[in-house]
């Protein structure tokens, strides 16, 4: 039995502490902050209660996963997991609606052609055959197996297949998520539904691989799921309870200064307070930058590892109480699209990064009564993708925010046509709040690994330059997202039990 010393309590760093303490290991979590879940935050006032993270949650597997492995209560026997359908409802640029049920590719196929036309739902249907292609080429390396040594061959190679192109008589492949919609989609709303989920994970799909495919292709082939009764933090309680129960030790308000290195091992970590827990494994769920600090700035990578991935977006979110209860038939999730999308990418990737005038915003209306106070009002989250602090935008404008959350209300009547007649309050969470709930000094979001790209969206592997350093998160192998943190604990704990031979489950 090793002792294990876990930094912070965000899901990636949960779900590997579960997994060492089932594997006989004593472990110990030191978080700063005063509570559990990283990202999976909430915020309370009045009876009403908000996600401050993510709202919804793809392929629950991961998650099904870690409680199957960890104990005899499944899942489903600690939150109340539920499909949302429709999946998502989109307000297009051109007025145009459609509601896209939830994990049915000949549902959605349907949807499309009544919507936007004959043929529609059909190039779709073709576009989700390639991604699912993309995603049987990828899964395992990228989301199954620890980082491979020769990790270049990842990133060198582009899975996303060659389509035939009739006018030209050969095949052409696509480079980029953008190249995608606009060869093979034909269509400008297609294209803004693809992108969407790139630019949902601060993705520019002018520039993110076209085996970004793979992000839609998991909500249509495994749905989008929601935990009711008090939303994904009700997951992160989940999984808090689920290490105490095979008892993790942790330690909340315990910030570590310090991780502390013997002859090139790691032999604990010194807390601010002062003291030094001793272990034989560090288990580090924080950012790059974060890490580099707590080692002394000496590089924890090895040369010709995969660099630190820098995020370059953030969110902001606006939580609107509303009174009136919940219409029958609503939509959880709408996304209303913004009016120039190229104006809005060249906004937020552009040399100056700004928020658009009238961006993208994900309209979340939860069916939830652990949300209101009573049946007669609504609880309504608004998300748009904003450019990180730094990177050429002043700190401190990015949190006079009253503006920007004007800005995402206005395109939000496009989904709630009442919305501000019914508005009693709302409450703004900027990149910086995303800054003090995660430890990330700029407030970016990181995004899932994908292929090609040069590696620029892989991630470090799990696994240090330091003996028994490891890490884990959406920092780490292999990436960002509620399923990609859960599979880095999976790995680090593969690592830590079975030695660097591990290769994944199988």
């Amino acid at each position: 039995m090793a002792r294990i010393a876990v930094i912070g309590a965000g899901m990636g760093a949960m779900a590997a502490a579960a997994r060492l303490a089932v594997a006989g290991h004593r472990v110990a979590v030191y978080e700063r902050t005063g509570t559990y879940g990283g990202a999976l935050g909430r915020f309370e006032r009045a009876g009403f209660s908000f996600d401050t993270g993510p709202g919804l949650l793809p392929l629950p597997a991961v998650w099904r996963d870690l409680f199957v492995k960890t104990g005899k209560e499944p899942l489903e026997a600690c939150v109340e997991l539920v499909q949302v359908d429709p999946s998502s409802r989109h307000v297009f640029a051109d007025g145009t609606e459609v509601s896209l049920p939830n994990a049915s590719r000949a549902g959605v196929v349907a949807s499309l052609d009544r919507a936007l036309g004959p043929a529609a739902g059909q190039r779709w249907g073709d576009f989700l055959v390639r991604a699912r292609e993309t995603w049987d080429r990828t899964r395992r390396p990228l989301l199954e197996e620890p980082l491979w040594p020769n990790w270049t061959v990842l990133a060198e190679r582009e899975p996303y297949p060659a389509v035939p192109h009739k006018r030209l008589l050969r095949t052409r492949r696509a480079g980029t998520l953008a190249e995608i919609g606009a060869w093979e989609l034909r269509d400008t709303r297609l294209a803004a539904l693809l992108e969407s989920h790139a630019l949902g994970y601060g993705l520019d799909p002018r520039t993110a691989p076209a085996n970004t495919a793979v992000l839609p292709y998991m909500e249509y082939a495994f749905g989008m799921w929601y935990v009711r009764g008090g939303g994904l933090r009700e997951l992160a309680r989940a999984v808090y309870e689920r290490c105490l129960a095979r008892r993790v030790e942790f330690h909340f308000g315990a910030e570590v200064a310090a991780v502390v290195e013997k002859d090139g091992r790691v032999a604990g970590v010194e807390l601010a307070e002062g003291g030094v827990a001793e272990a034989e494994f560090v288990v580090a769920g924080v950012a790059p930058d974060v890490l580099d600090r707590l080692c002394g700035g000496s590089a924890v990578r090895g040369d010709g590892e995969v660099p630190p991935q820098r995020g370059g977006a953030s969110r902001l979110t606006v939580l609107l109480a509303l009174r009136g209860g919940r219409p029958e038939g609503t939509a959880h999730r709408t996304v209303v699209h913004a009016e120039d999308r190229e104006a809005e990418l060249d906004g937020l990737f552009g040399a100056e990064p700004a928020m658009a005038a009238r961006p993208t915003v994900t309209v979340l209306r939860p069916d939830d009564p652990g949300l209101v106070p009573d049946a007669d009002h609504e609880a309504v989250t608004l998300t748009a993708v904003v450019p990180a602090l730094g990177g050429g935008v002043d700190r401190a404008a990015a949190d006079v925010s009253a503006r920007h959350a004007e800005h995402l209300i206005g395109v939000a009547e496009r989904a709630v046509p009442d919305l501000r007649d019914r508005l009693l309050w709302h409450e703004v969470r900027t990149p910086a709040d995303v800054a003090a709930a995660t430890g990330v000094a700029d407030g970016a979001i990181p995004v899932p690994a994908l292929a090609g790209a040069g590696g620029r969206l892989l991630h470090a592997a799990n696994g240090t330059r330091t003996g028994g350093l490891f890490t884990a998160g959406g920092w780490s192998h292999p990436g960002g997202g509620l399923p990609h943190a859960g599979m880095s604990g999976a790995l680090v704990a593969g690592l830590v039990v079975e030695g660097p031979e591990f290769r994944g489950s199988q």
